[in-house]
């Protein structure tokens, strides 16, 4: 296990890049944590490069073991002093262990042409956690796919890949595009786009969710725009009580989600 001791190493360079700019396509992926590096050991993922701080070797410890492990695995392990791991670390309370996973990347056409496809699209969802959270509800809630596209945060950045608990090493994910082109996408393949709406839409009971569908969720405060809610075949809305405006959209999206998927399961 080769060792690393200088903040101006370029493996150093090499994990800070990736922090401050994610990888557009999500070919690439930085996780920060040993719960995430796991995930992507037994998800199958291929590591890059994963690095373990010398603490964590000294003694035994969760990230000593599967920086062994990953290491016993040929997979290059680099351990870095305490010092140069907080600069290799995006999070202020370094965990121990970080990675940069690949992970496989997924066209817009696969994924909306996939048998009884059943897609999510984030619209100008702008927090990170927030389109992490979206991306974990799908995956758990039986989405085969996901979008994430205006002016949204990207799905592939550290804290929206932390904020999915690994769900976005293993959930087909397309990010970047436009949210007319994503509608556009979603008709060409015979998908029934349903707009989430505050008000004024059906139960989401009441919604046929059978057959190939997506979800429209707009983003933080402005919702969707008036144009994509015209464009969209449905509208759907989360009952609520008067006294409640409107709920967080990660909230959102797994109510609808699981809304969705009773029905499909019956189906």
């Amino acid at each position: 296990m080769r060792s690393i001791n200088s903040r101006h190493n370029p493996i150093v360079a090499r994990f800070r890049a990736i922090a401050q700019e994610p990888d557009p396509t999500g070919a690439r992926v930085l996780l920060d944590g040993v719960h995430l590096v796991r995930d992507a050991q037994e998800s199958g993922s291929t590591f890059e490069i994963v690095a373990v701080a010398a603490s964590r070797l000294a003694s035994e410890t969760e990230e000593g073991a599967l920086a062994h492990t990953l290491s016993l695995a040929g997979i290059e392990v680099i351990e870095a002093s305490d010092m140069t791991f907080a600069a290799l670390s995006p999070v202020r309370t370094p965990s121990g262990i970080v990675a940069i996973a690949r992970r496989r990347v997924t066209t817009a056409d696969e994924m909306c042409g996939a048998p009884n496809a059943f897609v999510l699209a984030a619209v100008d969802v702008q927090d990170p956690g927030n389109v992490g959270a979206l991306v974990r509800g799908a995956e758990a809630g039986g989405a085969t796919g996901m979008f994430v596209c205006g002016t949204s945060a990207s799905p592939f950045s550290w804290k929206a890949v932390r904020g999915s608990m690994g769900s976005v090493l293993r959930l087909p994910l397309v990010s970047g595009m436009k949210a007319t082109a994503v509608l556009a996408c979603m008709k060409a393949s015979g998908l029934r786009a349903v707009a989430a709406v505050t008000r004024g839409g059906v139960d989401p009971d009441a919604v046929d969710w059978t057959g190939k569908v997506g979800i429209v969720l707009g983003g933080e405060g402005a919702g969707l725009p008036a144009d994509l809610i015209a464009s969209c075949e449905a509208r759907v809305s989360i009952p609520m009580s008067p006294k409640v405006e409107s709920l967080n959209v990660a909230t959102a999206g797994a109510i609808l989600v699981y809304a969705a998927r009773r029905q499909r399961l019956d189906d």
